[in-house]
């Protein structure tokens, strides 16, 4: 069994992660990370290059911290990780699950922007919507 695991650092992401452990110690599963960057270099933003190449540090740095955070939780588990970059997080999301054939994807049901405490994130509902294989949703008391 082959699980992928959104991570965005977020308490319901880690969540996700908490999930996929249990499941791949169950089921002797293989367990991958994903962290995606917003990608801004095709954006026309308003901002100097170097104010530009500054943000998209501090993002890949945060998504590395994501991941390391998560890998902790994973302890024992055949694991991969990856850090891309996307203007979509729900289509990179769906796109490696589908090229890689995973079998279950399991992430968080907020991400880390603020959201409303009875709806489910935007990228949570997309992936659901047009995931190849089954999804799990982690919820956290909020």
């Amino acid at each position: 069994m082959k699980i992928l695991v959104p991570v965005d650092g977020s308490k319901s992401s880690l969540e996700g992660v908490r999930m996929a452990a249990e499941l791949a110690k169950a089921k002797g599963a293989e367990v991958s990370l994903l962290a995606v960057v917003p990608a801004y270099s095709d954006i026309d933003l308003e901002i100097t290059a170097r104010a530009r190449d500054s943000l998209e540090s501090k993002l890949h740095t945060s998504a590395q911290q994501a991941i390391e955070q998560a890998k902790a939780l994973l302890a024992g588990i055949s694991l991969k990780s990856f850090v891309v970059s996307s203007n979509d997080i729900a289509d990179e999301i769906l796109k490696m699950a589908e090229e890689e054939g995973f079998d279950l994807i399991v992430l968080g049901s907020r991400g880390r922007k603020p959201a409303g405490r009875f709806t489910v994130g935007g990228t949570a509902l997309k992936v659901v919507s047009h995931s190849p294989c089954s999804v799990l949703v982690a919820k956290t008391a909020e």
